[in-house]
């Protein structure tokens, strides 16, 4: 798997130059857990990346809960990591690889390909015996220079416009309970965008909480058409972006990321709701 690092990998890569190593952990409703976890132990040379503070701009009325920030200064703030043009980066979370995805999903936003994710969280490496670090490196900065793919991205007015077109998929990333409408803890209103079908992002990963291999994720999007273009969404563009991964292990190349997801889309009153099954 392109995108997949193993632990042993990694292990092996521990000291050498241009490896930057992220520490993405975070809970939602525990804004500081992640880093309060980060500054206990952490995989060595690891930095720290907050969702909500690194990760996500200010929310407004609309955009949804976790908008993307000014890409200006969230280069400037990469290179201070770090992190160039030649720099190899791994991603890594306790949450099922969720903030990591989101972490890997905006470098190749900005054009950086050289960016991969933990097979698994910081817990399992700890357990698995590998090293880690109370140490809190200052890295040396470096100018990364970013190559915006507007193309990963569609905005609410383009999923409006795409709603019910023939070759068009909306996949809905959250639990099924919350697609149906079951319940809503989190958003006001309960309920999925009309047309879209559930794959829940955690099925991106197998029993043991690794990240399933290329032949699992084609095997699980097999009911997709590669040449549909596949829109993807979750809660606040967060959870949709290890589905986003997992599409394009499996092979899809036109795999876009609705950022604002459904956060964004109830902020507009006059957007429809569905509920059940499709």
């Amino acid at each position: 798997m392109k995108n997949i690092v193993t632990m042993g990998w990694l292990a092996e890569k521990l000291g050498e130059p241009d490896l930057v190593i992220v520490d993405c952990r975070f809970i939602l409703g525990q804004s500081e857990a992640g880093r309060i976890a980060y500054e206990v132990d952490h995989i060595p040379i690891a930095v720290y990346a907050h969702l909500e503070q690194d990760l996500s701009g200010p929310v407004r009325e609309h955009g949804g809960r976790h908008p993307l920030p000014d890409m200006g200064p969230f280069s400037q703030w990469l290179g201070q990591l770090g992190i160039d043009k030649n720099t190899t980066v791994v991603a890594y979370d306790d949450q099922g690889g969720a903030m990591a995805s989101r972490f890997w999903w905006m470098l190749h936003f900005l054009g950086h390909e050289r960016v991969h994710i933990l097979e698994t969280g910081f817990s399992q490496w700890k357990a698995a015996g590998y090293p880690v670090s109370t140490e809190i490196l200052q890295p040396i900065a470096k100018h990364f220079t970013p190559s915006v793919r507007t193309g990963m991205l569609i905005s609410v007015h383009d999923v409006r416009k795409k709603l019910g077109q023939p070759g068009v998929v909306l996949l809905d990333s959250r639990e099924e309970p919350r697609y149906l409408g079951l319940q809503e803890p989190i958003d006001p209103v309960a309920g999925h965008i009309p047309g879209a079908i559930n794959s829940f992002w955690k099925e991106s990963l197998n029993g043991n909480g690794l990240w399933k291999d290329t032949e699992e994720q084609k095997a699980r999007f097999a009911h997709l058409d590669k040449e549909d273009e596949i829109i993807v969404y979750c809660g606040s563009g967060v959870t949709a972006c290890p589905n986003v991964m997992a599409l394009q292990e499996a092979g899809f190349q036109n795999v876009k990321l609705y950022l604002g997801s459904w956060s964004d889309w109830v902020s507009y009153e006059e957007n429809p709701v569905a509920t059940g099954e499709e």
